[in-house]
């Protein structure tokens, strides 16, 4: 015959308490004297008892479970953060529930509607849409805590982390042109996400503090995958004057880059040089190494985890926003360009 298991009602019978008293004991919550604690811990022992920590959450509305929702998950600026999250939620006794809106508004929106109807504590998000984000405004004014990481939205007031990603494209485009480059190529993704808004500004403002025009043929708009940002390398470079060098707003666009430039027979740095935004593993595996705009990648997700916890305290002090600076990684993919 299988034995029930025990339950609240007999820990409490075994120790002579009340079902209140043995579930202060086990649960860590109001005052119960040392001995009489003593003499609950040893009842649950002595029967093998286990408290159902899910169901008391659910009793209380405080599921131990948060929720975040990034980019590409496959990107992987975007992996680490979510294992860093991942990290902090586990020290704190929470879990991790990862979505990927693959940069799809709607799919940020109903990921976003079905864990809140888990009763999710707190959210972290990358934005999909700098403009379109009046869920996230809803759960603003529902005091959901709530951080957004990489990313900034329109009208939403609350916790963020973002890095200086107009200094940081500037600092690239401005290190080309002091190496002789006018013909600048930028390989960006969606203008309606808020990282590629800001880079390509700072593309924009190095060029006009240097004197070039700002020339659409160097532009090229890819979605944030390797194999479009090959496509999109392919037809900036097959021009009757293709641009002598190119910056990248990301690490998957620089990969695809790179493979389309071996395609197409196209040497780093003789041919043309490169810059990428965000550092990556295959950056100095490569002949040349590339050299990049790097940001704290292990510091974001920390720090967002942290800004997140503070808020499901109780911590009720002006929304934090936090920008972390970028900084040129100089390595061989650029070369001095002498007109002519």
């Amino acid at each position: 015959m299988v034995r029930k298991p025990a339950t609240l009602k007999d820990v409490a019978a075994l120790a002579n308490v009340s079902r209140a008293t043995a579930a202060r004991a086990l649960n860590s919550y109001g005052y119960v004297g040392g001995e009489t604690a003593l003499k609950v811990q040893a009842a649950a022992e002595q029967l093998g008892y286990r408290s159902n920590r899910l169901a008391q959450a659910l009793r209380n509305g405080q599921l131990p479970i948060v929720g975040c929702i990034l980019g590409d998950i496959q990107n992987p600026f975007f992996a680490r953060i979510a294992h860093d999250i991942e990290v902090i939620a586990r020290e704190r006794g929470h879990n991790l529930v990862i979505g990927s809106s693959e940069e799809v508004l709607q799919l940020e929106i109903s990921l976003l509607g079905s864990l809140q109807s888990l009763s999710i504590r707190g959210f972290i998000v990358a934005p999909t849409s700098a403009d379109d984000n009046g869920h996230l405004q809803q759960l603003v004014s529902n005091n959901v805590p709530l951080v957004l990481i990489d990313r900034v939205a329109e009208g939403v007031d609350c916790d963020s982390v973002v890095v200086d990603n107009e200094g940081g494209a500037r600092k690239a485009v401005e290190y080309l042109i002091t190496m002789g480059h006018r013909r600048i190529g930028l390989l960006q993704d969606d203008m309606r996400i808020f990282t590629s808004r800001e880079r390509r500004s700072g593309y924009r403002a190095a060029l006009s503090a240097n004197g070039i025009s700002l020339d659409d043929r160097m532009i090229a708009v890819s979605q944030s995958t390797v194999e479009h940002a090959v496509d999109a390398t392919i037809r900036l470079f097959s021009q009757k004057a293709p641009p002598t060098a190119l910056f990248t707003v990301d690490s998957l666009m620089t990969q695809g880059a790179l493979l389309a430039f071996r395609s197409m027979g196209i040497s780093i740095p003789h041919d043309v040089s490169l810059i990428g935004f965000d550092d990556f593993n295959l950056a100095t595996f490569t002949d040349p190494q590339i050299t990049v705009v790097s940001q704290p990648v292990s510091e974001i997700g920390r720090v967002a985890a942290r800004l997140l916890f503070e808020r499901l305290s109780g911590q009720d002090a002006p929304p934090q926003k936090i920008r972390f600076e970028t900084k040129l990684v100089v390595r061989g993919s650029v070369s001095r360009h002498s007109a002519g």
